[in-house]
């Protein structure tokens, strides 16, 4: 006769490992959460809901890498599980892997209408994709299944805005503010790009790493294909017109290096090369370039300012319509030139104010007063030229580059 199974049986000791994890994971302890969920498929390999479990708390800690191997793994263990389609669609989607996280969402959602969690994730990677007709159902009833949770509210007011739809829009992003903290913070700052409220002198950090870092997979193929964008290679045209030829004599730093496109672009002028971004998997792209001598993850400001008198060249390809009031990222620019350095930006041309925050959520700024600002901090125009920087639903977004010298 077949004993009973007792606690030192493999399987129970890993479902109590899995249990005691998920309690941590309940209470926001994701690092103790993933060693014990580590301990589980040690002792069971095969257990799915343990495998499941370390690939979402892999995913919130950031090492996509390991979530998406582990997700997927669950998922083959159980492909009907509504769970596991739930955290592989997710991971899929904050990877940037659109396609592939449309369609495992479609499952999930089929087999659970209720988790308004996967509805929302759903609706914001067909957003994503350029098809709001699609999303907005499901962003809808995400807010309808939830009608508290200020996530599901900020992520129709942003389907209604690629919609069109500005006035629903705003009306959404204000049922958000209740939330406080980021969520908060994204909320005016789509509020006043849609003209509630006054632009804040920079967006929030979260939103910025969050648009970078979904965007990463596929942003050299849209910029570059769908959206026409040459603003690096403009960049490098303004040096050579100005007669700084690319001799690699220079120690360079490409701020938001991004992907490195702009790399690439400034290359033949570095003898070392540094780029910084936000955005970590933007950097793991730029990474495989081989291009860098170094890359660092930090906000530009902050990394310029600790790096006082460290570059010959700094350059900023489409990274300042990022940033409203300037004047910090100019003096943090002129700190961290040498004396004869060079700083060349992108704007996205404004007229009449400072700075004006558009519909497409970046900055327009006006280039007289950006030269004012420079030159209250010793840089002074060496080059300038109107372009047209990409496309933006058809239209063409007008640019100004800049060139200045460090006095």
């Amino acid at each position: 006769m077949q004993q009973p199974s007792t606690p030192q049986d493999p399987r129970q000791r890993a479902m109590a490992f899995v249990r005691e994890g998920a309690a941590r994971h309940g209470i926001g302890d994701i690092q103790g959460a993933l060693a014990l969920y580590r301990r589980a498929v040690e002792l069971v390999p095969d257990e799915p809901n343990a495998t499941n479990l370390l690939g979402i708390a892999a995913r919130q800690l950031g090492d996509m890498e390991l979530a998406l191997t582990l997700s997927a793994r669950a998922l083959a263990m159980d492909p009907e599980s509504p769970i596991f389609l739930a955290a592989r669609g997710a991971t899929l989607a904050e990877a940037g892997q659109l396609e592939g996280a449309v369609d495992v969402l479609t499952k999930a959602v089929a087999k659970r209408p209720g988790d308004a969690v996967s509805r929302r994730n759903l609706g914001q990677a067909l957003c994503a994709l350029g098809r709001v007709g699609e999303a907005m159902p499901h962003l809808r009833e995400a807010v309808a299944l939830t009608p508290q949770d200020p996530e599901a509210q900020l992520a129709l007011a942003h389907g209604l805005r690629e919609g069109g739809a500005n006035a629903a829009a705003a009306e959404a992003a204000r049922r958000a503010l209740s939330a406080g903290g980021d969520v908060a913070a994204q909320a005016r700052f789509l509020m006043a790009a849609l003209g509630e409220g006054k632009a804040p002198a920079k967006p929030p950090a979260a939103y910025v790493r969050n648009l970078f870092d979904t965007y990463a997979p596929r942003f050299e193929a849209e910029l570059t294909g769908t959206l026409g964008y040459q603003t690096p290679e403009a960049l490098a045209g303004l040096l050579r017109q100005a007669g700084l030829m690319p001799q690699a004599a220079l120690d360079v730093l490409d701020a938001g290096c991004g992907t490195g496109l702009s790399g690439q672009a400034l290359r033949p002028w570095a003898r070392h090369m540094a780029g910084v971004d936000l955005s970590p998997r933007m950097l793991d792209v730029a990474r495989q370039r081989g291009i860098y001598d170094a890359l660092e993850e930090a906000e530009l400001v902050e990394f310029l300012v600790a790096h006082r008198g460290a570059y010959d060249l700094v350059a900023a390809s489409d990274v300042l319509n990022y940033l409203g009031d300037l004047a910090p990222a100019l003096n943090a620019m002129a700190a961290a030139l040498r004396p004869g350095g060079h700083a060349a930006f992108s704007l996205e041309t404004g007229q009449g104010v400072p700075y004006a925050l558009g519909e497409g959520m970046r900055y327009r700024h006006d280039p007289g007063h950006v030269l004012a600002l420079a030159g209250a901090t010793r840089l002074s125009l060496l080059g300038r030229e109107e372009v047209v920087l990409r496309e933006e639903r058809g239209t063409p977004v007008g640019g100004t580059l800049l060139l200045l010298r460090r006095d």
